[in-house]
């Protein structure tokens, strides 16, 4: 945490050379003046009296010495600032990528900045897309984001036009170039041959050289990168290097207090010692240090704070105050943890399509066992823990350190896996937490896959977490299988129950028209009907309020009419010369031909009778002594 030293063999032969004097093995690797710890990343001023060579052999002497003036030094503070988190992104546009690498402490716009030296692109011309979290702007900070390590973004650039063939095509056949980089180790005098792409990265060949000479990337040493290479995120391509072959030479970084001698004396030591599997440092009370006071600060001054409140009645507040506490002591890279009770973890994780449910993974913290600080900043933190978990699993919490809570996790542990599980957690003794629980939700039940315990590596974690994976993908498609079948044969009950609705319709729909076409057809007939009961009437009363027919002997003027049907029939009648041509009208109505619908048309000469005077008589109108007259309906 202090000096950025990854490799515990190293860290070892470093305090084994200062005779296991914790202060001046840090002074040793920290290059510091007038009481300033420097690193590479960060700078914090101790408030004490500054420690540099002439210190050593008095704090190697007396071991309570040196830890009481690094007490004095730094109380219940970090030595120095955490390392800032770095974050890879492979940006493409259009044929080529190009990867940055920067502080979660940025911005979008930093980016853009960066990709305009990369791209010649004004900054304002680009889409930034590709992000996982919205809508974004180049002011957010990507802290806020919680991007993995490894991110892919492209670049828009809807108001330029697209670029020259020729131009793409020569910077298209650089990135495929392979350039030969002869790099020479200084300390040990040896040199490797590496084969790189012209789409490589600055940093991938000093990550690459990292494992090659152990001399990680902070510590490295560099002669022979041309003048032009000033961004390790920059390609080989566009680096300036010389093509195909280019010389480089690697050394470590030096601190003032060390000699060179002794530099490569340490580098050859480290060498020669095989990386650490990680089991030296499952039991750290071998070394008579507790994990709390490894640096002469009491436990209870580190921890200003629970992880959690004891007897929190809501299970929401008391995460989120997990979550702001374990940032607090161990940073922002860490898994994101599900706020909400823990049915709701399972409601998440288990009960939607199966193509999205997740396994559950519970973490439980103990605050009193040795192993939990390295658990949490070595293993939990790790970006390839923490990404794998995001993608995977869905993360619950829980503090066991206060005695109401650990009974309260047990109530929801039985009722949930079972007494068996719940046995197995309360026979766990403190110094073998923090606990990692992988679940897996079934059709009827849940089941505990497994049960890490903190005493673990970061490659042991990551195995089993993917064991884990195996077991749940192999379920996960076979219920896929079942859900998709299932939802075939609902999508298949579906369409018959809709096309039978649709038959039930069709068939209420032409019941319904008959019915209403038979309503209709019965109220036109009871129309006509009554129409015809009507004009039957009307008929009746005609013929019965006609005068009588006159005899042919009478002695009054008669005047015979012979009357042609539409139908070619012909009737006749005998009337009084001074009738009037009304009781003619009566007469053809009482026959069936109403003069409102009919027309009486006379031959010689042509005319509408209908249209005359109905109150003059026969004579008047010239239908005397005979006339032949034809209906003709009214259009």
């Amino acid at each position: 945490a202090c000096t950025g030293i990854e490799n515990i063999d190293e860290a070892i032969t470093l305090l084994e050379q200062n005779n296991w004097d914790l202060v001046a093995a840090i002074n040793g690797v920290i290059p510091q003046e007038n009481g300033i710890l420097q690193s590479e990343y960060g700078v914090e001023t101790l408030h004490g009296p500054a420690y540099g060579p002439t210190s050593h052999s008095t704090a190697a002497s007396s071991a309570p010495s040196s830890s009481s003036a690094f007490r004095h030094v730094v109380p219940s503070r970090q030595i120095v600032e955490r390392q800032p988190r770095m974050l890879d992104f492979r940006v493409e546009y259009r044929d080529r990528n190009v990867d940055v690498v920067l502080e979660d402490s940025s911005t979008v716009g930093d980016i853009k900045h960066i990709l305009e030296n990369e791209l010649q692109i004004p900054a304002s011309k680009m889409l930034l897309k590709g992000w996982k979290t919205g809508d974004v702007d180049d002011s957010t900070v990507l802290k806020s984001l919680h991007l993995p390590k490894n991110n892919s973004l492209y670049v828009l650039t809807p108001d330029l036009p697209p670029p020259s063939s020729s131009h793409s095509g020569a910077l298209q056949e650089s990135l495929n170039q392979n350039f030969m980089l002869i790099v020479t180790h200084r300390e040990v005098q040896r040199e490797y041959n590496l084969n790189f792409s012209g789409s490589s990265t600055i940093q991938e060949v000093k990550r690459n050289v990292y494992d090659l000479t152990s001399i990680p990337v902070r510590h490295q040493l560099w002669e022979g990168w041309p003048s032009s290479a000033t961004d390790d995120s920059m390609t080989l391509a566009v680096s300036g290097l010389t093509f195909p072959c280019h010389r480089l030479t690697v050394g470590r970084r030096s601190s003032p207090v060390q000699t060179r001698e002794q530099s490569e004396e340490q580098c050859t030591d480290v060498h020669m010692v095989s990386d650490s599997d990680g089991d030296d440092f499952e039991d750290a009370t071998e070394f008579g240090v507790d994990d709390g006071e490894m640096f002469g600060v009491a436990s209870s001054a580190l921890r200003k704070s629970p992880m959690m409140p004891e007897n929190a009645e809501n299970e929401g507040d008391a995460l989120l105050q997990f979550t702001a506490e374990f940032s607090s002591r161990y940073g922002d890279c860490h898994p994101v943890y599900f706020i909400g009770s823990l049915e709701a973890a399972f409601q998440e994780a288990f009960y939607g399509k199966a193509r999205d449910r997740k396994l559950l993974a519970i973490y439980l913290h103990h605050d009193e066992s040795v192993l939990t600080n390295v658990f949490c900043s070595q293993m939990l933190c790790a970006e390839s823990i923490v990404s794998y978990l995001s993608q995977n699993f869905i993360t619950w919490a829980w503090d066991m350190t206060k005695e109401a809570n650990r009974a309260r996790f047990l109530t929801m542990c039985t009722r949930h896996f079972g007494s068996v599980v719940a046995q197995t957690i309360r026979t766990q003794k403190t110094d073998q937490f923090p606990l990692f629980l992988i679940i897996m939700g079934k059709r009827s039940s849940n089941e505990v896959l497994n049960v890490i315990q903190g005493n673990t590596t970061v490659d042991e974690l990551m195995m089993r977490l993917m064991a884990a994976m195996e077991i749940f993908s192999a379920q996960q498609q076979e219920d896929i299988k079942d859900e998709d079948e299932r939802e075939a044969r609902e999508n298949v009950k579906r369409e018959q129950d809709e096309a039978y609705r649709i038959s039930l319709e069709a068939d209420r729909a032409k019941r319904e028209a008959q019915e209403r076409e038979m309503a209709e057809q019965f109220r036109l007939e009871q129309i006509r009907k009554e129409q015809e009961e009507e004009r039957e009437a009307i008929r009746l009363s005609l013929e019965q309020s006609l005068p009588p027919e006159p005899k042919e002997e009478s002695t009054e003027s008669v005047s015979k009419l012979r009357i042609r049907t539409p139908s070619g029939e012909f009737f006749e009648r005998r009337f009084l010369a001074s009738s009037k041509l009304q009781v003619v009208f009566d007469f053809v109505a009482s026959k069936g031909y109403p003069w409102e619908e009919y027309k009486l048309l006379g031959t010689f000469p042509r005319r509408d009778v209908t249209q005359l005077d109905p109150d003059k008589s026969l004579l008047e109108v010239k239908l005397y002594p005979q006339e032949t007259l034809f209906l003709e309906a009214k259009e």
